[in-house]
Order: structure tokens, then sequence, then C-alpha cells
């Protein structure tokens, strides 16, 4: 059903960034350059779609102007350029009196002030956000299903992060829930990183101590959906014994997210989870999924990946992937000529060129090589 292997682009080589102290670098190469300049093109695109209320897409939303700012920042963009400055003063502005940073009228306040989070901190370098940071963590944790939302242990809810008006918790809510924790220091032992990991563990498709729910058992192929909460949910579909498919972006959210969370290779969660990934290694599409949400699974892939600390890949055929180099490829090859990226199947958004091209930086920000300490 899915393809089983990506070709190299010919055009990518290794990859060489700014030099750091005691570190080994390659001399700069043709890919080097096109990669930052597919950078440079990306920012100055961001850079002129910005509204005149600093936000991008939507005023009344955080959620893409967050993603957009933090990419910004992690493409080299300073902290006092005016597009970021502006952006980070209409985030100030949202900050709510119970700590979280979103619109007063949003039904998305998790997902808003993780993602702003995540900015915030990585324009941090000075200290000048911090009382905003340690005030956003306290309101996430604090909004988290636990038994403080009487949600005990057992309830399939618990320990999730999610949105709308139920607040139902899933696993993407709950991946940049840990993600925006991990980005402002709160290390894996802390209860809010461990109550995530037990949400996330029922998000698998695996049978065994740490999944108690229905679907455990009726696919058991080690891969991950939306979410086991208020009946389970799916977009890859059910099976006909009402088993939630498994989809690569959510596999990989689960992947990272257990990183995050303190398990190693040899727990048979990431076990598992690899095993899935191996066998539907691509770039092509989703897997699961087709062509639906496919840049944030290229983000959640770069993150995840970059979290094992994994250069290169064995899929199941035996095929080894320079993963950093495959994704920026197919990055380059897909950016518009005007500096944007967008997909044309739009379901999540995707249609909209704010989002993905934030996504793609993103990407593109974990695609440097890991450097060689001396």
């Amino acid at each position: 059903m899915f393809a089983r292997h990506f070709a190299l682009l010919s055009m990518i080589a290794i990859w060489s960034f700014p030099p750091l102290p005691h570190a080994v670098h390659a001399q700069e190469t043709p890919a080097d350059s096109q990669r930052q300049t597919a950078i440079d093109r990306g920012v100055a695109f961001l850079k002129t779609t910005q509204g005149d209320q600093g936000t991008w897409t939507s005023p009344t939303s955080l959620g893409v102007t967050g993603l957009v700012t933090y990419s910004l920042l992690v493409s080299g963009v300073p902290v006092d350029d005016p597009t970021v400055k502006t952006a980070l003063k209409t985030m100030e502005a949202n900050v709510q009196p119970d700590g979280g940073i979103y619109h007063k009228e949003s039904s998305h306040k998790n997902y808003e002030t993780a993602i702003v989070l995540q900015a915030l901190v990585a324009a941090n370098a000075d200290g000048r956000y911090q009382k905003l940071i340690d005030h956003a963590v306290k309101f996430l944790k604090n909004i988290q299903w636990d038994d403080t939302e009487q949600a005990d242990r057992d309830n399939p809810a618990f320990g999730g992060a999610g949105y709308g008006r139920s607040a139902r918790p899933d696993l993407s809510n709950t991946s940049f829930f840990m993600d925006s924790l991990k980005a402002a220091g709160v290390s894996a032992n802390d209860p809010a990183m461990q109550n995530a990991l037990v949400f996330v563990s029922r998000c698998q498709n695996l049978q065994g101590p740490h999944n108690d729910t229905p679907f455990a058992g009726k696919i058991n192929d080690g891969g991950f959906y939306y979410t086991p909460a208020a009946g389970g949910s799916s977009p890859a579909g059910t099976t006909p014994e009402g088993g939630l498919r498994s989809y690569a972006s959510m596999t990989y959210a689960g992947l990272k997210s257990m990183v995050y969370a303190g398990l190693t290779e040899d727990d048979p969660r990431v076990k598992a989870a690899e095993g899935w990934l191996k066998k539907f290694y691509t770039l092509e599409e989703n897997p699961g999924m087709g062509q639906q949400g496919l840049f944030y699974y290229y983000q959640t892939m770069a993150k995840a990946m970059d979290a094992l600390g994994r250069e290169q890949f064995l899929d199941a055929n035996g095929n080894s992937h320079a993963w950093r180099n495959e994704l920026a490829a197919q990055l380059l090859a897909k950016q518009r000529a005007n500096g944007s990226w967008a997909n044309p199947t739009e379901r999540w958004m995707e249609g909209d060129p704010n989002l993905v091209t934030a996504y793609s930086l993103i990407t593109l920000s974990h695609c440097r090589p890991q450097k060689t300490v001396q």
C-alpha cells in the first residue's frame, strides 16, 4: 500500500554549518548553499505575510502565529528583528490571568499556549521571558487531564492534553504539550511528563501492561493513532473489529513523546513503534493518511529522529536512510516559487502557506548534522 523507499536526490551531500567550538566540520558543499537559500526564501515569504496585529493567518488564534515565530527563530532570525519583535509583543498581549497565552475567546488554550511557549523559550536567551515561561508551564500542567479534571488513572483520558469545548485529549495536542515542557526544561521524571506517558502509551496499538484500553490488541502493530479517549478515534479509520488504525504522523509523535518521557530503545513500546516506522518508511506520503497532513508529518518525523539521536534509519527492507539529507531534499523539491510551501491536500489547514512554511522551516532546522566533538 505504501511506498517503502525514497531515492536520494543527487544534489544532496554532507551538510555543514557555521563552526562551533571543538567541533569537526566538512567544507561547505553546494547542498548547504541550496538549503540555506531555501530557508532564506521561506523566511522572506513569512515576513511579507504578517498581519497588522503581528499575527499570521488569523488575528484571533495564536497557533499559527506561534509556529511561524518559532520557525523564524530556529531559522536564525534575531529576537529583535522587527517581524519577530512584533509577534512576540502580540503574544505578550495575549497572556491571560491564569498564565495561559491564548486569545481570550479561544477554545484551543492548551495548543496555543504550548506553541507560544516554545517560541518564548527560543527567544529567551537573555531571560527576558522567564516569568511568562514559568507561568505558562504551570498553566499547562493545571489543565492536563489528571485527577484535578476528575480523570483518574483508569480513565483513557488520563495524562493527555486536548482542545475544543470538551478539551478531549489527543496525541497531537499531548505531543505539543510535551514538546513545550521539554523546551522549558521540565525533566522526564516530572509527574506531568510521566502522566502524559500513560496517555501516550494508550494511543499505541500494542497490547501489554501499559495499555489496557479495548483497542490495544485489535491491531497490535506497534503504531499510534489519534486518541483512545471519548470512545477512541483515528482519522486513518477502523477495522471491522473496531480497531483504530495506526498512521505515521501519530506514530512519530508517540515515539518522540516516549523518548521525552525517558523511555530508551530497549523499551518494548519504543521497539514496537520503530518496527512500524521501519515497515512504512517513506517521504512520499504520510503513511496511513496519504497526502493528508504531509508537512505536519515531516516536522514530527524530524523531531522524533532527532530525539532518538539517529543519523541513519534502517528500514524493514535493510535500506539505510540518511534521513536528514532525504528530508531536506524533499522539502527543497517542494518549495514554491515565492519561497513558501503548501499542501494541495488541504486537510488540517495544510493549504495555508503560513502554517506549512513554518512546518517546513522547523523541519529544516532539524536537518542540521550532528556535530562531532573532539
